[in-house]
């Protein structure tokens, strides 16, 4: 038997909500079904990060999980990218 497919994801910490866990926005293109024009659209998602390593503005990989909290679901898997905020 293999293991489960897991949903992975990439995005934007835009804040750190608490001890342990952050908010993670994720940008996407979506087609209009009448026009066609392709619209930006975005969510944003809980994530439990149990080391604390991620900061406002770090690019991250994130990973669906058991739920956490009632808003939590998604985990951190590492950082991509740091940010250079001075």
């Amino acid at each position: 038997m293999e293991g489960k497919v897991f949903k992975t994801r990439r995005g934007t910490v835009v804040s750190r909500s608490g001890d342990k866990a952050i908010r993670v926005q994720i940008d996407y293109n979506v087609k209009h079904p009448v026009y066609g024009k392709y619209v930006k659209r975005r969510t944003k998602l809980g994530v439990h990060d149990p080391k604390n390593i991620a900061s406002v503005g770090d690019i991250v990989d994130i990973v669906e999980c058991r739920p956490v909290s009632k808003t939590i679901s998604w985990r951190l898997v590492g950082l991509v990218e740091q940010a250079n905020i001075k």
